[in-house]
């Protein structure tokens, strides 16, 4: 059998072939990016927000984490705290973690509770320590605009009296600087703003007013399943990523 032959009769088949071949090589098309809403206002540990763009904190951590096992990229857009509900409703954002159903209002697929922290009261060590949350009734308590705390408007009705900060830190640092005595926090900021060396006052042991699981929101609109994303937390669960993740601002 002849190279001749062999050209003639495979030449037409090879040709093909030839044609194929990058077509088969080519990669497939990516998948799209998950877009995650922070929240403008946020501060670290949970976001720094700078220019319009998340530089760092435990929101974008949380986002790359859950897109890595997604198998997507993923792209932090800030958004205003009053907008956030809105933008993910309106598919401007696919997710949107670290909060409650309660909080976000809207007809959003929330995945399993995953994220810890506590909402404490912390008291000035100058002040009397107040024996529990009635103690409180008529006294300012540093709270963040926006925010509502349903332990403390149940336990005080009408004897809450809040004290806006714009802001967790802002709040922190009012208790620093004597304007009040009593604040509500949660105990990864005020974990975060001692470790840093930004709250040196002392303080009582802080009440813990309640456990807190946080959540993820997907838009209905989202590139992604509510079933994949609590396939994508348990695993950031069960291998101990995420107490990695919350270990950093500790």
């Amino acid at each position: 059998m002849t190279r001749t032959w062999l050209l003639h009769r495979w030449g037409p088949w090879c040709g093909a072939v030839a044609l194929l071949l990058p077509l088969a090589c080519m990669a497939a098309p990516a998948a799209p990016a998950l877009v995650l809403l922070v929240d403008t206002s946020a501060q670290m540990p949970q976001a720094r927000v700078e220019d319009d763009r998340v530089i760092e904190g435990l929101h974008l951590d949380l986002g790359r984490a859950l897109a890595r096992r997604l198998g997507r990229e993923i792209i932090a857009r800030p958004v205003p705290r009053k907008r956030l509900a809105e933008a993910l409703q309106r598919g401007e954002g696919d997710l949107l973690c670290d909060y409650q159903s309660a909080w976000v209002p809207g007809s959003f697929a929330w995945s399993r509770p995953f994220i810890p922290d506590q909402a404490l009261l912390v008291s000035a060590a100058t002040a009397p320590a107040p024996a529990g949350l009635g103690a409180l009734a008529g006294l300012p308590v540093g709270t963040v605009r926006g925010y509502v705390y349903p332990e403390m408007s149940e336990a005080l009705r009408e004897g809450f009296r809040r004290d806006d900060a714009p802001d967790a830190t802002t709040n922190l640092q009012k208790l620093q600087l004597g304007r009040i005595s009593h604040a509500l926090t949660g105990r990864r900021a005020l974990e975060y703003q001692q470790r840093i060396g930004a709250l040196r006052l002392a303080l009582h042991p802080p009440l813990v007013v309640s456990e807190v699981l946080a959540q993820c929101a997907l838009s209905p609109t989202a590139a992604i399943g509510i079933n994949a994303l609590n396939s994508a937390i348990q695993g950031l669960v069960a291998d101990g990523e995420l107490n990695r993740l919350l270990a950093r601002y500790r």
